[in-house]
């Protein structure tokens, strides 16, 4: 396992799925960790989590969508840890299927608010410390739709390919600090916004199958996760990471 030992990472939308597999991982590779999210309870529990198994953890309270939030959980993270050093932009929405013009403008607004700004709200209010910290590393979790769409998706799509620019031109003006950022594509993943759970009947997996993919479990996620983190911070940077079951 790669070793985190002596890191503090950001995770946001920690409280379920990919974000708290993340978490978790990062935990046991030696990390102290702390999560955002809307939510309290689902926070809650992945600390709770962490530290059954003798890691560290803290819970913040914070929609990435609202920059003040995010600038008072950075903060509680390095007054809590004394620094931080790796960021996972990880919280995300995915409305339901529609074409991409009959979106109410509220929705696609949040979409976007949420899926694109809410990861320049993160890297907004982190890379001050990562800077101070003399580094790090800041992973941008990304999708296939951003590059190859078909159909329905419209504003997830969007503003996930905005995420995966903003990705790059973060690697080009942060390189000179030693932070690297990258993204990583997960792909179908078995997560409650995926509709996985008791409800799930495999015809979503069905259909991405038609379309050549396989679904992961998010700790298959987090080891891909981790092991981007544990890249030395001047190593690879701009880069996309991906899981995806196609060529994108």
């Amino acid at each position: 396992m790669a070793s985190l030992d002596g890191k503090v990472a950001l995770v946001t939308g920690g409280g379920t799925g990919i974000g708290s597999a993340i978490a978790e991982s990062f935990a046991r590779a030696g990390a102290c960790v702390a999560v955002t999210g809307r939510r309290a309870a689902p926070l809650t529990q992945t600390v709770q989590r962490v530290t059954d198994s003798g890691g560290t953890a803290l819970a913040v309270c914070a929609d990435v969508a609202d920059l003040a939030a995010m600038t008072a959980a950075a903060e509680k993270a390095v007054d809590r840890f004394g620094r931080l050093d790796i960021v996972v932009a990880n919280a995300g929405i995915m409305p339901a299927d529609r074409p991409v013009l009959e979106y109410p403008p509220e929705e696609w607004r949040r979409v976007l608010d949420v899926n694109l700004t809410g990861v320049w709200n993160t890297a907004k209010v982190s890379v001050p410390a990562l800077i101070r910290g003399g580094g790090g590393s800041v992973i941008v979790i990304g999708s296939g739709l951003a590059r190859v769409s078909t159909g329905g998706t419209g504003a997830y799509a969007v503003a996930k390919a905005g995420a995966s620019a903003l990705t790059r031109v973060l690697a080009a003006e942060l390189r000179e600090f030693g932070i690297a950022v990258n993204e990583l594509i997960p792909g179908p993943t078995r997560t409650p916004a995926m509709g996985a759970g008791d409800e799930h009947d495999g015809e979503a997996e069905r259909r991405w199958a038609e379309r050549g993919e396989w679904f992961k479990e998010p700790a298959d996620v987090a080891r891909l996760a981790l092991f981007v983190a544990a890249l030395p911070s001047r190593g690879p940077t701009g880069q996309a990471f991906s899981l995806a079951g196609r060529l994108l």
